[in-house]
């Protein structure tokens, strides 16, 4: 069930009055219809799969309470094992399989080799990366006695299966996320608005910004071979609004949706193209991913301590790890090098961390240092973003080789081909402006200008949006 469609339109107030009104005096009664909620949220894709989602729960819920029960370390330590190879068993099996089966044939096929290799036809079970990175955080703070087991299996099954995050996140973490589900919850108006508007901007980010700058970046990447300099670069121009809208939409109507039953889950995004380095990019890019691998791989591994081959080790391996976690792809590894190699020189000059704060905070505009650091570190993220979207490393290399043959003849070649023309630059713009002036809070509706902002973003969504082919959101995919 998709966030942007008529289904859900209906599901969530359903649920809504539900929760509020008829299982509003029983906490027990509002956790139970969480759960049925969001298996039957989860089911209306393919309820095949949800048998899937069950076991992973079932099987984390038990060897948490197997860990906890026991004083004998070999004990634990077995168990904790068994739920970690399970769960990435099953997460290489459906997601990695065929991309190792393909990849060792190509390499067998250089010496001379040729094998027929076995591949599995099977769709992906969506979300299954993010409830399985779920559980494992859970199975390892238990295992590490950062926590303790929790006793009840629908309250358990409901921080793995929340509905708002169960199929793109954010990833969320026992020590948050299981306080609130246990604790009686009383409806907060405010909170409840505050879900509304942010639902309603992550709406428009998906629906007016995402979903048009596909059809202009799919149009580009199709037919990159006959496009010009300024066309290419428009194209990862276009992806990196689209997928920033895509994925921070999602992560917006989430958080809203959670909201309106007085939960509230980890942020997600924190406006990444507003960063001075790719440091601070990814520190405000996808923060559920990145702080999951800082906790447990890169941490673990040593981080940044030791000498400069450990850190140097260390980052690739985070980078690289992050770029397989989004798909069976040698592009997707790529990238996660690609950002590793961005990455390397803030990390060994010690200067990683030297933006913690937002740009320009509490000022109106940035000043001329700022902008040139935020603009170079976007293009640096542009043409990562290369790598993300093409289908196989040739096309990336080549797309990037036009791009920089500085090809300017026929000038905006493509900008007849779709709905806005150039009006897709201004929208983007506008886009940019609501974004620079809310970058200290979630959502753009505050202030005194409040319902004027809430009147144009709605507008904006009822004439400028996508309804014509109603997509999935990108992060569906992973």
């Amino acid at each position: 069930m998709l966030f942007n469609s008529l289904n859900f339109a209906i599901f969530l107030p359903v649920v809504f009055v539900l929760y509020w009104f008829i299982a509003n005096k029983n906490l027990k009664l509002q956790n139970l219809l969480l759960l049925v909620s969001s298996y039957f949220f989860y089911a209306f894709w393919d309820w095949r799969f949800l048998f899937l989602l069950v076991f992973s729960t079932l099987l984390d819920y038990f060897t948490g309470l197997k860990m906890s029960q026991t004083q004998n370390q070999t004990t634990k330590k077995t168990w904790f094992w068994i739920s970690i190879i399970v769960n990435l068993g099953f997460l290489g099996v459906f997601k990695y399989y065929n991309f190792f089966a393909a990849s060792f044939a190509t390499a067998i096929s250089n010496f001379g080799l040729y094998v027929n290799p076995w591949t599995l036809k099977v769709i992906l079970p969506v979300g299954i990366s993010f409830y399985t990175f779920h559980g494992l955080s859970y199975v390892i703070d238990i295992y590490k006695d950062r926590i303790k087991a929790e006793k009840n299996f629908i309250d358990y099954s409901v921080f793995v299966s929340f509905f708002p995050l169960l199929v793109a996140g954010p990833i969320e973490r026992a020590t948050h996320l299981l306080p609130q589900i246990k604790k009686k919850r009383v409806f907060n108006s405010d909170k409840a608005i505050d879900g509304i508007y942010q639902i309603i901007w992550g709406l428009f980010k998906k629906i007016v910004i995402a979903d048009s700058c596909a059809q202009y970046a799919n149009e580009i990447f199709a037919n990159y071979e006959s496009m010009n300099s300024i066309s290419l670069f428009l194209g990862a121009f276009y992806f990196s609004f689209q997928i920033y809208g895509d994925f921070s939409g999602y992560s917006d109507i989430a958080l809203g949706t959670a909201k309106l039953f007085g939960i509230d889950l980890l942020r997600n995004f924190n406006f990444p193209y507003f960063s001075r380095d790719i440091a601070e990019f990814w520190r405000r890019w996808h923060i559920s991913l990145s702080s999951w691998f800082r906790d447990y791989l890169y941490i673990p591994l040593g981080g940044s301590q030791g000498g400069k081959f450990t850190k140097i080790r260390n980052t690739f391996l985070i980078f690289i790890v992050s770029g397989f976690w989004h798909g069976a792809n040698w592009t997707f590894i790529i990238w996660g090098a690609l950002n590793a190699l961005y990455f390397l020189p803030l990390l060994l000059t010690n200067t990683n961390r030297n933006n913690i704060e937002i740009v320009a905070k509490g000022k109106l505009f940035p000043s001329l240092r700022e902008l040139f650091s935020m603009s170079t570190t976007f293009f640096l993220v542009l043409i990562s973003w290369v790598f993300f979207r093409a289908d196989t490393i040739t096309i990336a290399l080549k797309y990037l080789q036009n791009l920089f043959r500085f090809n300017f003849k026929n000038g905006l070649e493509y900008l007849s081909i779709d709905r806005y023309s150039v009006e897709l630059v201004l929208l983007l713009l506008f886009f940019l402006f609501f974004e620079w002036i809310s970058r200290e809070k979630e959502h753009p509706f505050f202030g005194k200008w409040i319902y004027f902002k809430l009147v144009i973003i709605l507008i904006s969504i009822i004439t400028l949006g996508v309804y014509s082919n109603i997509t999935d959101f990108i992060y569906f995919q992973f």
